[in-house]
C-alpha cells in the first residue's frame, strides 16, 4: 500500500511539474519573445522616429539615421557658447552623461546644494546681466534625470539678449525663434510650457 501511494504521489508531482514547465515555456515565448517583437514592429511602423530615439539632424529635421543625427530631442546637451541657449544644469556623471542619468539626490536643505544653487544663481545673473532674483529655478537646479532637454520660457527669456548679441541678430528675431520652439501644456492642462534647447539652437544655427 505504501509503495502504491509513493508511486501515485510521484506521478502526480511529475504531471504537475510538466504542466508548470509547459506553462513557463508558453509564457516565456509569449511575453519574452512574441510581445516584445510585436511592440517593436508596431513602433517601427507607426512611430519610427520616436522608436529610434527621436533623433534630429543639424538642420533640426527628424531623422532615424544615427549617422545623420547630431542629438536627440529627448536628451539635453551641454551648450556653453555665448551664441547658444544654455540647458538646465546636470548632475548626470560629469554632466549630460546618458550612461549616468540621475540627480544629485541632495535634499532641499542640504548645505552643499544650497551653496551650489547660490553659486549658479550668481553665475547666471552675471552672464545674462539680470538681477539674481530674476534667475528662474530651472537655471540653477538639475533635473531628476540630468538629461532634461527643456528649459522654462522664463529661463529662455533672460538668455535672449546674450544670444542675439553673439549672433548679430535682433532681439525680436531671437524671441520669435523662442516662441516657435515653445511647447504648451500637454492636452492644455498637463505640465508647463517648455522650450526644447537643442531644437532651438539648431534652428538658430540653420537660420544664421
Amino acid at each position: 500500500m505504501a509503495t502504491t501511494t509513493v508511486a501515485s504521489d510521484l506521478a502526480t508531482l511529475t504531471r504537475h511539474s510538466l504542466a508548470g514547465l509547459r506553462m513557463l515555456l508558453v509564457l516565456t515565448l509569449v511575453t519574452g519573445l512574441a510581445y516584445p517583437l510585436a511592440m517593436t514592429a508596431v513602433g517601427q511602423v507607426a512611430f519610427p522616429w520616436q522608436a529610434n530615439g527621436s533623433l534630429v539632424r543639424s538642420d533640426g529635421a527628424p531623422t532615424t539615421s544615427r549617422s545623420d543625427a547630431v542629438g536627440s530631442a529627448l536628451v539635453a546637451q551641454g551648450f556653453t557658447g555665448p551664441e547658444y541657449f544654455h540647458p538646465r544644469p546636470s548632475a548626470a556623471g560629469d554632466g549630460y552623461d546618458t550612461l549616468a542619468s540621475g540627480g544629485s539626490n541632495l535634499g532641499p536643505l542640504n548645505p552643499d546644494l544650497v551653496a551650489t544653487i547660490e553659486e549658479r544663481k550668481a553665475a547666471v545673473a552675471a552672464l545674462e546681466g539680470v538681477d539674481p532674483a530674476d534667475v528662474p529655478a530651472d537655471a540653477v537646479t538639475a533635473s531628476g534625470s540630468g538629461l532634461d532637454p527643456h528649459i522654462s520660457p522664463a529661463y529662455a527669456a533672460i538668455q535672449v539678449a546674450r544670444v542675439a548679441g553673439a549672433r548679430g541678430l535682433s532681439v525680436a528675431d531671437v524671441e520669435r525663434a523662442v516662441a516657435e520652439h515653445t511647447a504648451g501644456r500637454d492636452l492644455g492642462v498637463l505640465g508647463d510650457p517648455r522650450v526644447n534647447v537643442l531644437e532651438l539652437n539648431l534652428a538658430l544655427d540653420d537660420a544664421h
